[in-house]
């Protein structure tokens, strides 16, 4: 795989990850889908990667808690986050945690692309 424009994806709601997959493949992005918190942790490959696209609220954990443990783990990938339930509190969570964007469900090509755009570019 080509992983010039490689974004790792992380979402727990499958018609969400074919959606984000579709998106990115329609603006040159290449995507890696994972259904759960637990799959993404077990990855261990972020050589070309341009950005993880992260869902907060996942079925067996949190994307803030992914991204700490990325942190941890001295991983250095740009983060977006991406939430159906907006909340202040986990909003203030997420931008402390550090991350390139905070969007809600449903995305814009728009707010999606942007950011990835500045990713790719290094005006992160």
């Amino acid at each position: 795989m080509h992983t010039a424009n490689l974004v790792l994806v992380v979402d727990d709601d499958p018609a969400m990850l074919r959606s984000i997959a579709r998106l990115l493949r329609q603006f040159g992005y290449e995507s890696l889908l994972f259904g759960s918190a637990e799959a993404f942790a077990n990855h261990g490959q972020f050589d070309g990667v341009v950005c993880v696209l992260l869902d907060i609220d996942l079925g067996d954990g949190s994307g803030i808690e992914l991204k700490h443990r990325l942190n941890a783990a001295n991983v250095s990938v740009p983060v977006i986050y991406i939430t159906g339930n907006e909340d202040p509190v986990v909003r203030e969570a997420a931008l402390q945690s550090g991350c390139l964007a905070y969007l809600t469900k449903p995305l814009s090509a728009e707010s999606l692309i942007e950011p990835l755009d500045r990713a790719v570019s290094g005006s992160v």
